[in-house]
């Protein structure tokens, strides 16, 4: 069987090595040569992973397949769709301002896949899209290109990624797959090739209810996760913990509040709200705009300038302005111990502190310097993977994402070459005690108020 994956990211690669490693089946990625991307192509082909971030076991699979077995290799060109049997569409699906879907790239592979595509082949989108998407959008373009009808000439399914960096061939492997095809039949062959991979249930539906579930899936988390949020802030007022408040409320089984933070990143839970209400508000009977993810989205995307608030607090309390101090960023991807930045909270709080009059140096130790300036902030703020670099002279640390470079020993030493040595904690990771035995001022999120010093 050859498959074709459109889209090499955190989740077509990962899937892709799966499928090369299983026997009788070649694979051939699809990733447009960019700038910026187009480095990944090489890359792959030499049997590299691409990420910088922790991922256990893909490397050593990448390696086998490229390598070793020789069923895995990426090209730029979708013509190879041609000799797919299966074709896989894992592209980003954003929104714009507007909380518009942004389907340029969605649209594209599908009219390159329909245009090339053979009789039988099964077609699956992966990309979590609007409710809808699948057979407004992706169907039409497919028989448009193919000149065949879908569920005569071609099969077509939905079956959202549930991954996250950090744990990708894991969630592939062992997390439930949610199945859901335009009919019956290509519902049945989506399961049929899914089973070659994953090991836990696999769940047929139809179309629109597997993407249903996936938008409402990560939805449910960004809505738990602003809870989290706002019962952060109501504890700092209040001047207890919330980290300390949220271990007292899991201690009841049926309970379990989500960890609050410094903001919600990623391609996921930032834009699929959005994606779910311009899917019912498209497609659905009338109006439906849900006001409880509206609020939590608001929540959510203030938590950064919330993070502003505290470090130029922290400043004031230690009798120094925002303006004109040097404060060092610590973790511009979205997520621990990942090089992941698409929607990185870490870019609002730069913004917001530069326009405080801060200057502002980057850290993070997996980040690229490609990905890092696409993130549009110029020459006005310098990333380095050196810790003591980025807090020399630096009046204030503020941690955005926990990665283990800053959980052990070497933080507290680097913070000895600070000018003021102050860290504003925006995942409730350090020991405030530890901090005080060092000789560091403390203030995190979802903490008490007053800045804590020895």
């Amino acid at each position: 069987m050859h498959i074709v994956v459109i889209g090499m990211g955190y989740v077509g690669i990962p899937c892709a090595a799966l499928f090369a490693n299983v026997p009788g089946f070649r694979v051939t990625g699809v990733q447009r040569r960019s700038k910026r991307s187009g480095w990944k192509i090489d890359r792959l082909n030499c049997g590299q992973s691409p990420f910088e971030g922790d991922e256990p076991g893909l490397a050593e699979l990448i390696h086998r397949v490229v390598l070793e077995k020789r069923t895995f290799r990426v090209c730029d060109d979708i013509a190879v769709c041609r000799e797919a049997d299966a074709i896989l569409i894992e592209v980003q699906t954003p929104v714009d301002d507007s909380k518009v879907p942004r389907y340029e790239s969605l649209r594209e592979v599908a009219a390159g896949a329909g245009k090339h595509m053979k009789k039988g082949t099964l077609v699956v989108v992966e990309s979590t899209v609007a409710p809808g998407t699948t057979q407004h959008v992706v169907q039409p373009i497919l028989e448009r290109g193919s000149g065949m009808k879908a569920g005569q000439g071609f099969s077509l399914a939905f079956s959202g990624e549930r991954v996250m960096p950090g744990k990708l061939l894991r969630f592939l492997v062992h997390f439930p797959r949610i199945v859901g095809g335009i009919d019956a039949e290509s519902t049945r062959r989506a399961v049929e090739l899914y089973r070659h991979i994953v090991k836990k249930e696999i769940t047929p539906t139809n179309c629109l209810t597997a993407e249903v579930a996936k938008s409402i899936e990560n939805t449910y988390r960004d809505v738990n996760i602003a809870f989290a949020n706002e019962m952060a802030l109501i504890c700092e007022s209040l001047g207890v913990d919330v980290f300390q408040v949220r271990d007292l409320i899991n201690t009841r089984p049926d309970r379990h509040m989500h960890l609050p933070g410094a903001g919600v990143g990623g391609h996921c839970l930032p834009k699929d709200p959005w994606l779910l209400n311009y899917g019912v508000n498209r497609y659905g009977c009338g109006t439906a705009e849900s006001e409880l993810l509206v609020v939590a989205r608001r929540v959510n995307d203030h938590m950064p300038q919330h993070m502003a608030r505290l470090v130029a607090q922290a400043l004031s309390e230690a009798g120094q302005s925002v303006s004109g101090s040097k404060v060092a960023v610590l973790g511009i991807a979205y997520l621990e111990n990942s090089d992941d930045t698409r929607n990185t909270p870490a870019l609002p709080l730069i913004r917001a502190l530069l326009e405080l009059g801060a200057e502002v140096v980057a850290h993070d130790p997996f980040v690229r310097q490609a990905d890092f300036d696409a993130l549009g902030l110029g020459s006005d703020v310098v990333l380095t993977r050196d810790l003591r670099k980025a807090l020399e002279d630096a009046h204030c640390a503020t941690i955005v994402a926990k990665h283990n470079d800053y959980l052990g020993p070497e933080l507290f030493q680097a913070a000895r070459l600070m000018n003021t040595p102050i860290l504003v904690d925006g995942r409730g990771c350090i020991d405030e005690k530890a901090c005080a035995a060092a000789g560091i001022a403390y203030l995190g999120l979802g903490r008490r108020r007053k800045v804590a010093s020895h």
